[in-house]
């Protein structure tokens, strides 16, 4: 008898691919409730709603940008075609500015900044997370396709200085209150202000690089996708 035939759904490449919409598509949900949620408390509140949106939604946001961790590991081991050290650039200032700076500092919580940030953030996903959903099962839509490679120039440039105004706007809680500053043996000290400075600095050599990243991907993706239309 010869090799019995595994179902489609059972072999490497469909699990590969089932796997990833899901992902995307439980990111796509996460996001879509955020900014609907945003959307709705700010006709139903105005301004108002914009002070306690970290405490009606930052749940939700930190569950995915936690999730969103899970990207470093597709592009490592292989199942997600990306370059690893922008895609971990990006993440790393999320992930600094939401759990480090916002989360540790309940008098950031109440700015606008926040609220704006979030936005940005979900504007960006919103349309990454729909185009990567579709086109992990070849559904491409010319729209789409120019909107999710587009859309991240005029915000994403934004996004960092929402978030190095965030963290300008927590250095005076943490040099009041001490968050993350701590004496070491042999009279060294780490004050954390001082790491927050730095980090200002390595924000915008960051951006740098990882615009000049998605320039380049976005070109590529735009040429290859105007080559399949062609064909079709």
């Amino acid at each position: 008898m010869g090799p019995v035939a595994l179902p489609a759904w059972l072999q490497p490449r469909y699990r590969k691919t089932a796997y990833l919409f899901i992902y995307y598509l439980i990111q796509f949900c996460g996001h879509s409730w955020i900014l609907t949620n945003m959307t709705v408390r700010f006709f139903s509140f105005g301004k108002d709603s914009m002070v306690d949106t970290f405490y009606a939604i930052g749940l939700v946001m930190r569950l995915c940008q936690s999730i969103s961790l899970l990207e470093l590991l597709h592009i490592y081991v292989g199942i997600e075609s990306n370059h690893l050290f922008p895609r971990f650039l990006q993440l790393t200032e999320r992930i600094v500015i939401l759990f480090v700076v916002i989360t540790s500092q309940e008098e950031i919580q109440e700015k606008y900044v926040v609220c704006v940030l979030f936005i940005f953030w979900n504007l960006l996903d919103m349309a990454r997370y729909t185009y990567s959903m579709l086109s992990v099962i070849g559904t491409y839509y010319s729209v789409l396709t120019w909107l999710s490679q587009t859309l991240w120039m005029p915000i994403y440039p934004l996004c960092v200085l929402a978030e190095a105004f965030a963290i300008y706007q927590s250095l005076p809680y943490f040099e009041s209150f001490g968050t993350y500053s701590t004496k070491l043996p042999f009279d060294f000290s780490i004050y954390f202000p001082y790491v927050l400075r730095l980090y200002l600095m390595m924000l915008f050599i960051g951006m740098y690089f990882t615009y000049s990243h998605l320039y380049s991907e976005r070109r590529d993706v735009l040429r290859v996708f105007s080559i399949k239309k062609k064909k079709i």
